[in-house]
């Protein structure tokens, strides 16, 4: 079935194309520099209706919430007593086009964890995201799932997706979103800008 047009009420929403990740940290995901050109094109494309989210780590691990804190003991590099808060910036090209009011800080996997976010959509008349980023099986498969939940038409963007671990990002787009295919799509970058178009 082909997919239908995607209207003015479309978000593209990238998830942690930060420094935190693209460069030598303990989080680095080299994969990143090989989605970074569709993330890139697909921001351009529309990028008054594109948001950032940015995964925020705590000052210590003792300032993380429940049990967040056990994941942060592990973590310790990444927070901010050892990591330079410059890191949680955007990569250069994305924070270059991102203006103040399109970033949104998140200590959660799901951007829908982020204060205001969810509330923000519903003003908006937001019906349909679109999710570039990384990690898949992760913070991207996380607000994926919120999204879902809340009922809104989910599009993952095939080729501007990556993970670290990238048997787990196939197992995302090859088993467990095709599980739910009413409700996630699952397109390449230009599939999308032809909708977007249209």
């Amino acid at each position: 079935m082909a997919a239908a047009p995607l209207s003015n009420n479309t978000l593209h929403v990238v998830i942690d194309m930060q420094r935190l990740f693209a460069e030598d940290t303990a989080w680095h995901t080299p994969t990143i520099a090989g989605i970074l050109p569709n993330v890139l094109t697909l921001c351009q494309a529309r990028p008054s209706q594109t948001v950032f989210a940015r995964f925020v780590v705590p000052q210590t691990a003792a300032d993380a919430k429940g049990a967040w804190k056990n994941y942060y003991r592990r973590w310790s590099s990444v927070t901010l007593d050892e990591l330079d808060i410059a890191m949680l910036d955007l990569v250069a090209p994305l924070a270059a086009i991102a203006g103040p009011d399109s970033i949104v800080d998140k200590e959660t996997y799901s951007v829908f964890g982020s204060p205001g976010f969810a509330q923000r959509l519903e003003a908006s008349g937001v019906e349909t995201l679109i999710f570039s980023g990384v990690e898949t099986d992760v913070c991207v498969y996380a607000s994926v799932l919120h999204a879902v939940d809340a009922g809104y038409r989910v599009i993952l963007a095939q080729d501007a997706l990556a993970s670290g671990d990238m048997t787990a990002h196939a197992l995302i787009i090859e088993n467990l979103a095709p599980r739910l295919s009413e409700q996630i799509e699952i397109l390449s970058t230009q599939a999308i800008l032809n909708l977007w178009r249209s």
